[in-house]
């Protein structure tokens, strides 16, 4: 039933769950999110609108008012905003509340009525009886008694002019009493509306993912056999990866795999009958075999010893593990004989293998979550629940989720609301590369990050509509998770490029999103396909080890570019949110503008610049030539008065200029960017 001041079209707000309530917003520890709502009423009188958050225990905090959106169309009519921050982690709820402001409404008739002498006295004896139930509120404090006292006092003072009795009911010192402490008459309530606040490291983190067994990995000069790294040789590279600034270091999968149907070099299938060569390791994610399955590790990467020992040298570096949880088997999987109820059976009794024509992955079984319900002791849901429980005892509290859209949206909803329900700082980043309405409902359900389709998004115009998208209409549901490349991807931008490409897609992952990943072998520049029109890498790391020599000269020169944007999100505030970037427009088809500035939460302007953190990102996505342009700032977005000029400091190149509304932009590819921050009025 709508009430009596109607609050409708409340945002962030979810389809409904499975007891028919909304699902969760997505909110994490320190960020600000807004809380907006179209509120109206009938006639003329004034209303106001505020928001209330309820802690996880209960706690009641202090309403926000809410402040109506400028109208740029009709979305925006009638549409009350304010932004809000939780303060614990866990399940919170908000409410809208909306009332009569019969206080603003006398001082808005006051204002005609009195300057044009119409029932000036009526309108003062009105104006007095509100004050008066002002001073009477709970929560006044002495000065605000004060102050009301005085305009009481004015509001019945025959002897003084009428325009200076109405200039004291319209002082800002009494404005700000009345905006503190309103009159809430005919008080609406509509909520609760839940939210969930995750650690920080849901929302702000750079990833780094790597193959154990290619780290360390060597040719024995006695066989000529190429040695599998482990986690013990592994470990030596994190001092590195820690270095370039990055804070979740994700392994692909690290249990046994299969031996039947398994793929070679550039996922070459072994003719039947023929044996295993040295050199056919196989693709990690072809999990399972006599040696054991998810809850195992491959015999060559060592012992759960040696695993725990990884993640304890990756703790010390301020690293977070995080493991892939790929839900397939390969045919020789234990689960395969025990479970066979867990698989698809074709016609003819065998079980189907994966595909995703033209793509075939004959090494692996899709499971099927069907055969039980997820409570039951023989489920394959509850087996999962366990592998995962397993991870999480050696130390995991990050999750990458293998292609989590061929399997039950309802799955992964029961199966994240566990792990949440005990352990609520561990995290699952869904990969993803599905249709929207898919992602965007994995995300819905529980999911803390996303893959997005970034990868593909190479053109300005595209690239300009999809910032917007994950910053401001989708960010309540879903958190972006840019990664420049990964094992199964390498866009035609980066085999072509040249360097100048790498260094542009990490720039525009790590400033636009604040939680950005790079698959190794990006510092080296790697760039060769497997054919022309694959996105496949050549000698693709899915199916054989990779030796890298870490020192080339290349590598060096991206690694250091890779550590210096890191440092700077590190350092920058606003570079580590979602919900604050604003594209602003250049005069050329090549170059991208965008800024993040925090602490403008409010809408309000702030007076010192030093009061907020504001990083301007310019960027020429041409890798072969260089480009120029005017860029025009939106003044406002930056928190900045029409007409202002301002110091920027370059933050790669340490050049220091002094910029206004309008700049001219001349970028080579070989420093394709600008990243500035504002340093103060110039």
């Amino acid at each position: 039933m709508v009430g009596r001041i109607p609050v409708i079209d409340v945002m962030p707000l979810l389809e409904a769950g499975p007891t028919g309530g909304p699902l969760a917003a997505k909110a994490s520890l320190g960020e600000s999110f807004p809380v907006s709502a179209t509120v109206f009423r009938e006639g003329h009188d004034r209303l106001g609108a505020e928001v209330v958050l309820i802690g996880p225990d209960g706690t009641r905090h202090q309403p926000v008012r809410m402040s109506p959106l400028p109208i740029a169309d009709r979305h925006t009519v009638d549409r009350y905003e304010a932004w809000v921050r939780a303060d614990a982690v866990g399940p919170w709820t908000f409410e809208v509340q909306a009332w009569s402001d019969p206080v603003a409404s006398w001082q808005h008739a006051a204002g005609i009525k009195i300057r044009a002498d119409i029932d000036t006295e009526l309108m003062f004896a009105e104006g007095k009886l509100l004050l008066e139930r002002v001073a009477g509120l709970d929560g006044l404090d002495k000065a605000g008694q004060r102050t009301v006292r005085a305009a009481i006092k004015a509001a019945g003072d025959r002897k003084r002019p009428a325009e200076a009795r109405l200039a004291q009911l319209e002082s800002p010192d009494l404005l700000a009493v009345l905006r503190a402490h309103p009159l809430r008459d005919l008080l609406t309530v509509e909520g609760p509306f839940p939210v969930y606040v995750d650690r920080p490291r849901a929302l702000f983190g750079s990833w780094y993912e790597l193959f154990p067994r290619s780290e360390g990995a060597h040719v024995d000069p006695e066989t000529g056999d190429l040695v599998s790294g482990t986690f013990r040789t592994a470990a030596e590279r994190l001092p590195a990866v820690a270095a370039m600034g990055f804070d979740v270091v994700y392994l692909p999968p690290i249990h046994p795999i299969g031996e039947v149907n398994r793929k070679g070099p550039n996922n070459t299938v072994l003719a039947d009958g023929e044996p295993l060569p040295a050199l056919w390791k196989g693709s990690p994610w072809a999990i399972g075999s006599a040696a054991g399955g998810h809850d195992a590790i491959h015999p060559d990467l060592g012992t759960f010893e040696d695993f725990d020992a990884f993640v304890a040298a990756a703790r010390a570096l301020d690293l977070e593990v995080a493991l892939d949880l790929a839900l397939q088997a390969a045919p020789d999987h234990p689960w395969v004989a025990a479970h066979p109820e867990w698989f698809t059976t074709r016609a003819d009794g065998s079980i189907a293998y994966a595909e995703n024509p033209p793509k075939k992955y004959q090494d692996i079984y899709p499971v099927n979550f069907d055969a039980h319900d997820y409570e039951h002791p023989d489920s394959l849901a509850t087996e999962v629940l366990r592998v995962v429980r397993h991870w999480m005892d050696h130390g995991v509290r990050i999750f990458r989720v293998d292609n989590p859209h061929t399997k039950p949206v309802a799955f992964w909803q029961w199966l994240l609301a566990k792990v949440r329900r005990t352990d609520p700082d561990v995290l699952f980043l869904a990969e993803a590369f599905t249709k929207p309405p898919m992602l965007q409902t994995l995300g819905a359900v529980g999911f803390h990050q996303s893959y997005t389709y970034f990868t593909w998004r190479t053109e300005k115009v595209d690239i300009e509509d999809y910032l917007r998208e994950v910053s401001h209409e989708s960010a309540h549901r879903v958190r972006p998770n840019f990664f420049v490349n990964t094992p199964d991807i390498l866009h035609e931008f980066l085999q072509y490029g040249g360097p100048a490409a790498f260094r542009i897609r990490a720039v525009l992952a790590s400033m636009s999103s604040p939680t950005w990943g790079m698959y190794a072998g990006y510092e080296l520049g790697e760039h060769v396909a497997v054919k022309p029109g694959s996105e496949e890498y050549l000698d693709s790391e899915k199916y054989q080890i990779r030796v890298r020599d870490w020192d080339s000269a290349n590598g060096a020169d991206l690694t250091a570019y890779v550590t210096r944007l890191n440092a700077i999100r590190r350092a920058h505030p606003a570079l580590q949110l979602l919900r604050n970037l604003t594209v602003h427009p250049t005069d050329e088809d090549h170059l991208l503008c965008f800024s993040k500035t925090s602490g403008l939460e409010t809408g309000r302007q702030t007076a010192l610049l030093d009061q907020r953190d504001t990083v301007i990102v310019v960027l020429n996505l041409d890798p072969h030539q260089v480009r120029e342009t005017m860029v025009h700032l939106d003044l406002a977005a930056l928190g900045l008065a029409p007409g202002s000029s301002f110091a920027v400091h370059d933050e790669i190149t340490g050049a220091d200029w002094t910029w206004g509304a309008d700049n001219y932009v001349r970028l080579d590819p070989s420093q394709p960017a600008h990243i500035l921050t504002v340093k103060g009025n110039a």
